[in-house]
């Protein structure tokens, strides 16, 4: 409320400079941060492309490097082990392995074959095993044995095997793999085991940036860490890496939650071996640097704002000099000073606005009057209407009961309901008046339930009563008779035995009472609700169709809302209606009805 007070309040030259001014930095804001998210959206693809691109070319040189020291495995197996009688003394194998780790000893640290019982055939430059070391127990021997078609890789581990000063505190993956040997005339199975140079590997992996703040790892077929950037921080329990999930993704681009930190995941597969490559890039290395690009939104709304405030103030100036002038005409017009002379200044939109204004103004009076005549004129003609609704088959039942009764020779009884039928109508007429007296109203009543208890064969007894009184107070006119013909035909149509119907007129608190009871079939408070909003039918199919809805709504149109109709009712206990007027006596009401 106080903003809207603020804004009424306000002038209309301010509130188009405002309002212009926010219009105008709002679309600037939302252009901003349209082309903020077009860059970010941008870049976030630009990196995530860089980064498979890195990954596939870190994958490339990872699997041309591990495919090298498989091709060193086949060289050794298919072209010296497979082809020499190992019981030669001649030694041409060891020379032959040595000349090959040569030529590899940047990425191999050992090269031997070991027989299937665990014993040093050849090994180059280690000499023997460990004291007391039995390779047969490791595990890696014994998968080996167990699939001799494979190759195998092991996880990065310190060089613990050979009996070598200066290898022993190396790091190595080793490769290992089944061979056949041949001994003189017997062949059996052994084992080749390569050791590769951990640091070799980890020279392709180090320094490979995956966009800003972003690292790769590599993970072993069964979720081991087999390169990190933070190894040592990792095996000292430090810090932390996903392998779980990690491991189960298949090559492709992952948003991940990690930590509570959101990050861009890309895996590749690494060739035969089954380890992967994964690159990770934290959420805020896709963004734009914050700072400069804040700083060059405050610069850009900062100088929009100054040259939106300058045009702006300009602009609104020249509209809204001519509008006060025209608010000055306005006012004076809400003053009641209808022939105020109206100001037509300013651009044509304005001139032609003050001239509406002018010639509303001049027709506002006539209208005003109009209004008033037509809304009198409707009155009367909604009072007419509603009274004039009378039901022909009423009339028509009622004259087949005279007929009826003629026919019969009961003379004295027609003659009875010719004359109450005389009265009714006479009452109804009121030579056009819309109010009567009480007891003119409660004769109307009274004529209409002897016609109805003579044509129903005394199915019901009435009872008019009334207080002395209320009798020449100012009633309504038709305002009983189709209550009554409601509880008639609504309420003891069908029900055992005989009805009885009461009206009574008192005053009561200064009010004028009307009671209206039966002690017919009653209704459900739904029912009763659809009386007074029209919902269901007011009266019978066969009544005078005025109902309870229309004479409700005649009484407050008349007399005003806090009067009308007021009903009790329960099944099978009965209905009362209670109408409440104004306690005003008949002579005095007619008066000002007349003026």
């Amino acid at each position: 409320m106080k903003k809207l007070d603020f804004f009424q309040k306000t002038s209309i030259r301010y509130t188009i400079f405002v309002y212009f001014t926010v219009s105008a930095l709002v679309m600037i804001l939302l252009i901003g941060i349209s082309l903020y998210g077009r860059l970010s959206a941008q870049l976030t693809a630009t990196i995530r492309e860089e980064n498979q691109a890195v990954i596939s070319q870190v994958n490339l040189s990872v699997d041309s490097y591990l495919r090298t020291i498989m091709k060193l495995s086949d060289s050794l197996y298919y072209g010296v082990i497979k082809n020499a009688d190992l019981s030669d003394e001649t030694d041409t194998v060891n020379s032959e392995i040595t000349l090959l780790y040569d030529n590899n000893k940047d990425s191999v640290s050992n090269i031997a074959l070991l027989s299937k019982g665990g014993d040093i055939l050849s090994a180059v430059p280690a000499a023997r095993l460990k004291t007391g070391m039995d390779v047969t127990g490791e595990e890696w021997f014994k998968s080996t044995l167990e699939r001799p078609e494979n190759l195998h890789f092991s996880m990065p581990h310190v060089q613990y095997i050979f009996d070598n000063s200066e290898n022993q505190y190396r790091w190595v993956i080793t490769l290992s793999r089944a061979v056949e040997i041949t001994q003189g005339t017997s062949t059996d199975q052994g084992v080749l085991l390569i050791d590769i140079a951990y640091g070799s590997l980890q020279q392709l992996l180090d320094n490979v940036a995956m966009g800003n703040g972003g690292y790769l790892y590599l993970l072993g077929s069964n979720g081991e860490l087999i390169y990190h950037p933070k190894m040592q921080l990792i095996d000292a329990g430090l810090e932390q890496e996903n392998v779980l999930t990690a491991r189960d993704y298949r090559d492709g681009n992952y948003q991940e939650t990690y930590q509570g930190k959101q990050r861009d995941v890309v895996v590749k597969s690494v060739g035969y071996t089954g380890w992967k490559l994964v690159g990770v890039t934290p959420e805020q290395g896709f963004s734009l640097n914050n700072i400069k690009t804040r700083l060059f939104m405050v610069f850009v709304v900062a100088f929009f704002l100054f040259l939106l405030a300058v045009i702006n103030s300009y602009i609104s100036s020249r509209i809204t000099a001519p509008i006060q002038e025209l608010e000055k005409s306005v006012n004076a017009l809400e003053a009641g000073a209808l022939d105020t002379k109206v100001y037509m200044g300013g651009s044509y939109e304005i001139q032609h606005l003050g001239r509406s204004i002018g010639d509303m103004a001049k027709r506002i009076q006539a209208l005003m009057e109009d209004i008033v005549a037509e809304h009198e004129s409707k009155r009367k003609s909604e009072f007419d209407t509603l009274q004039s609704q009378i039901n022909p088959h009423f009339l028509y039942n009622t004259l087949d009961i005279i007929v009826w009764m003629i026919e019969n020779e009961q003379k004295q009884e027609a003659v009875k309901v010719v004359t109450a039928l005389a009265r009714f109508f006479r009452i109804s007429l009121s030579k056009g008046r819309s109010i009567i007296p009480v007891k003119d109203e409660l004769e109307h009543v009274r004529n209409y339930l002897m016609i109805q208890q003579t044509r129903f064969k005394n199915k019901f007894t009435y009872q008019i009563e009334s207080e002395p009184e209320a009798l020449g107070l100012a009633s309504l006119k038709l305002m009983l008779q189709p209550l009554v013909e409601n509880a008639i035909y609504h309420g003891m149509e069908f029900m055992d035995g005989d009805g009885e119907i009461l009206v009574k007129a008192a005053i009561e608190d200064g009010k004028l009472l009307f009671t209206i009871a039966d002690n017919g079939l009653g209704m459900t408070s739904e029912q009763v609700e659809g009386l007074l909003t029209g919902k269901t039918h007011g009266s019978s199919r066969r009544g005078s169709g005025i109902g309870v809805k229309n004479v409700n709504e005649r009484i407050r149109l008349y007399f005003g809302e806090e009067y009308g109709l007021f009903i009790w009712s329960e099944p099978d206990e009965g209905t009362t209606i209670q109408i409440r007027l104004p306690a005003v006596p008949f002579q005095e009401l007619t008066k000002e009805e007349k003026s």
